[in-house]
């Protein structure tokens, strides 16, 4: 009920959803860009029409009351940016211990600009061995576009410059420029 629910409200919305992502499984789906708060529940209502069930990691003042059991109950973990946390161990140590978990991250870390994005996501993909999968938000085109997987291997450059590409191609709500990777 709520697969073909949300996928009628995306379709009401005027959105479409353009590649493949398996519903189950072990893998990272990175999601951007990220410019907008409407990113969140297009993400959820995606997801949820192509019947996954993902897990996020939001910045811990979201899990506050009054609507912290909200962000938890749609599978979020939080985290405080302002402290060390070795999150990279943790994901992988989550993808160890179960056989279907789904981890969809915003690597910009932020709604606002950034210069350089998070590469934690490639630091877990690679660890835990599990494939990334890059999903756009083309608000323009109403459209959510999936890039087949990537594996993550030893040409991190290489490997991050093919991703970033992939989402200079693909304008937000507010359009902003996607970084190069640089070492």
């Amino acid at each position: 009920m709520r697969q073909s629910f949300s996928a009628w409200l995306l379709k009401l919305f005027g959105w479409t959803i353009e590649g493949e992502i398996p519903a189950k499984g072990r893998y990272i789906v990175i999601v951007g860009p990220h410019t907008s708060n409407w990113d969140f529940p297009i993400g959820i209502l995606a997801q949820w029409a192509l019947g996954m069930s993902a897990n996020f990691i939001g910045k811990h003042q979201l899990f506050r009351w009054p609507t912290g059991w909200l962000f938890r109950a749609l599978g979020g973990f939080p985290v405080n940016r302002g402290k060390q946390n070795n999150l990279v161990s943790t994901a992988v140590d989550l993808f160890a211990t179960r056989d279907n978990f789904i981890l969809a991250l915003a690597p910009e870390g932020t709604r606002k600009p950034v210069s350089r994005w998070k590469t934690g996501f490639y630091h877990i993909a690679r660890q835990a061995r599990v494939p990334i999968y890059c999903a756009g938000l083309n608000f323009q085109q109403r459209k959510i576009i999936v890039r087949p997987p990537l594996m993550a291997g030893e040409d991190m450059a290489g490997d991050m410059n093919t991703i970033l590409d992939f989402f200079r191609a693909i304008p937000g709500k507010y359009p902003q420029p996607v970084p190069r990777y640089e070492e």
